[in-house]
C-alpha cells in the first residue's frame, strides 16, 4: 500500500492540540477528515511530534496509508479544500514503507517567540508570548547555551511526560533579537514534554534578572523540575521544522515560514 508524507502548518490556537480527544476540536481529526475526502476513504495520521493545546507549527511532518492514486497536487489542493483556514498541507510526497513521520526523525526543531514591549499586542496576540518587563538578551543566551549536550533533562520535564528515559541530546539552543522580537530556537533529536516551554521559561527568568546564568548548569544537575521556573505560555510555541535523513527526499527542513519571519515583520 503506498505510503504519503504531507507537511503541515497550523494555528493551534483553538484546538486542544494534535491528538484526538472526543471534548475537544484536534488539528488531527481536521487533518484526517479533509485527507479522506480526497481519499475516500478513511485516513490515519502517523505524526512527527504531537503538539500541545495552542501550539502552532510551520514544520509538522506526518504519514498516512492509502489505496487512492492522487498526484501530490491532488493531495494538497484537495485537503486545503476542506480544511479550515488555520490549517493548511503544505507538501505532499510518496515515501518507502519504512519511512515513519516520528521514528525516521533525525531531530526536530522547536522556536518559541516572545514579544518584548510596554504595549500588549494585537496582531501578534496568540501567535507570540507578550512580556512587558525588559529582558537581557545576552544573558539569555549565554544561559541557553548552557544547555546545549547530552543531559537528563528532569528539570525541564512535565509531571505528566511520558517518556521513558529523561536523557535528550540538544544540537542547538540560540537566542536572538530583533525589533523587539526575541526567538529561542532549539534542535535536539527528541523532546521531553513541555521540555521548550520550560526552557523558555527559565530563560525568560534569566532575561529579568530572577536567575543568575551561574544557577542554570547547577539547576540542570539537580534534576528536579520543582526547582526550575514556571513554565512559559503555549502562544509562542511552534515547531518549526523536522529533519529527515536526505534519502528520503523530503522538502528543506528549515523553518521559513511566519514564526521564522516574524522579527522582519514587527
Amino acid at each position: 500500500m503506498p505510503r504519503i508524507a504531507v507537511g503541515l502548518e497550523y494555528d493551534g490556537t483553538r484546538y486542544c492540540g494534535w491528538q484526538t480527544q472526543s471534548e475537544a476540536p484536534s488539528i488531527q481529526v481536521a487533518v484526517e477528515r479533509a485527507l479522506a475526502r480526497v481519499a475516500n476513504e478513511r485516513i490515519g495520521l502517523v505524526v512527527a511530534g504531537r503538539t500541545d493545546a495552542g501550539v502552532h507549527a510551520e514544520g509538522q511532518v506526518a504519514h498516512f496509508d492509502t489505496r487512492a492514486l492522487r498526484s501530490a497536487r491532488a493531495w494538497i489542493l484537495g485537503a486545503n479544500t476542506y480544511l479550515p483556514e488555520d490549517i493548511s498541507v503544505a507538501w505532499a510526497r510518496p515515501v518507502p514503507g519504512h519511512f515513519h513521520a516520528r521514528y525516521s526523525a533525525e531531530a526536530r526543531t522547536y522556536r518559541y517567540l516572545i514579544l518584548n514591549r510596554l504595549a500588549r499586542p494585537a496582531l501578534a496576540a496568540r501567535r507570540m508570548t507578550w512580556i512587558h518587563r525588559p529582558l537581557e538578551v545576552e544573558r539569555m543566551a549565554a544561559a541557553a547555551a548552557v544547555l546545549v549536550g547530552e543531559h537528563d533533562f528532569s528539570s525541564f520535564r512535565a509531571i505528566e511526560c511520558q517518556s521513558r528515559s529523561p536523557v535528550r541530546r540538544v544540537e542547538r539552543c540560540l537566542v536572538t533579537a530583533r525589533d523587539g522580537a526575541i526567538a529561542i530556537e532549539v534542535t535536539a533529536n527528541a523532546f521531553l514534554h513541555h521540555m521548550v516551554r520550560n526552557f523558555a521559561g527559565l530563560l525568560i527568568a534569566v532575561g529579568q534578572g530572577e536567575v543568575a546564568i551561574a544557577d542554570v548548569a547547577p539547576l540542570l544537575a539537580s534534576r528536579d523540575r520543582s526547582r526550575a521556573p514556571a513554565t512559559a505560555p503555549p502562544d509562542g510555541l511552534y515547531l518549526a521544522a523536522v529533519r529527515y535523513p536526505s534519502a528520503f527526499r523530503l522538502p528543506p527542513a528549515a523553518g521559513d515560514g511566519p514564526a521564522g519571519r516574524a522579527g522582519d515583520r514587527l
